[in-house]
């Protein structure tokens, strides 16, 4: 169980950083105006992690009952979409968000073995490189663009209206193995960090290769399962292994 100290104190970060956060979001198009590359490095190393620092604060919720994490996830999606239609897109972002880190956690309820995370991480990159270059997401992208922004989760871009944006599948599957990293006891914190640099690292990758968009879920994969390759392995290998006769 958490200490009441270690939760105080997450409450309080959370609330720091979702201040810090909605400030930003609602004066970012006021902001400094700088060369590509340090807008890059600035929502790589600064905005990603400070907006998936909310699900780091939260992650020991990844314990509450399987139903009440459904409710709570389909709620935060009517949230988000009654938030999108009045026109407050930011904070209907942030909705997504916990949507879908609700129901990635509730999904991780069914995956009994760490083997099973392990299996999907070696398939969903293929599935969604397939998706964003010639399936459903390349489609939406190329002409169906506002239904992109609706199902996907927007980093501003300071002094300017554009954004980065990442999908909501992209969302899902970082809830779904920082979980796993706990769940597990794999090494969540550096899990953590690693996935969010992924993600950061997909966008520089983009704007190098002056592509619309590049999926994000191969790095993602990659940075859950570097550094908890040794662990997993143990794990696989353990589960292999004939019972003591």
């Amino acid at each position: 169980m958490v200490r009441a100290p270690a939760v105080l104190i997450r409450a309080i970060l959370f609330a720091v950083d979702a201040a810090l956060l909605a400030a930003y979001y609602s004066l970012s198009s006021s902001l400094w105006e700088a060369s590509t590359w340090w807008d890059v490095a600035f929502i790589a190393l600064v905005l990603i992690p400070a907006v998936f620092l909310l699900v780091w604060l939260v992650l020991p919720l990844w314990r509450t009952k399987p139903l009440t994490l459904f409710l709570a996830g389909v709620a935060s999606v009517v949230l988000a979409a009654l938030l999108q239609l009045a026109g407050w897109d930011a904070a209907a972002g942030f909705a997504k968000l916990g949507a879908v880190t609700a129901l990635g956690w509730w999904f991780l309820g069914f995956f009994e073995r760490a083997a099973w995370v392990v299996a999907v991480a070696a398939i969903i990159p293929f599935v969604d490189a397939y998706s964003v270059w010639k399936g459903p997401t390349h489609d939406i992208v190329a002409h169906q663009r506002h239904l992109f922004t609706t199902l996907s989760f927007a980093f501003p871009v300071p002094g300017e209206h554009g954004s980065a944006n990442l999908g909501m599948p992209d969302l899902l599957f970082f809830a779904v193995f920082l979980g796993a990293a706990t769940r597990f006891r794999l090494r969540a914190a550096w899990t953590w960090i690693c996935m969010t640099l992924s993600f950061g690292a997909t966008m520089a990758l983009a704007v190098y290769f002056d592509v619309a968009g590049l999926p994000a879920l191969p790095l993602l994969s990659i940075a859950f399962l570097l550094p908890n390759v040794d662990l997993l392995w143990e794990e696989v290998a353990r589960r292999r292994r004939p019972p003591p006769t």
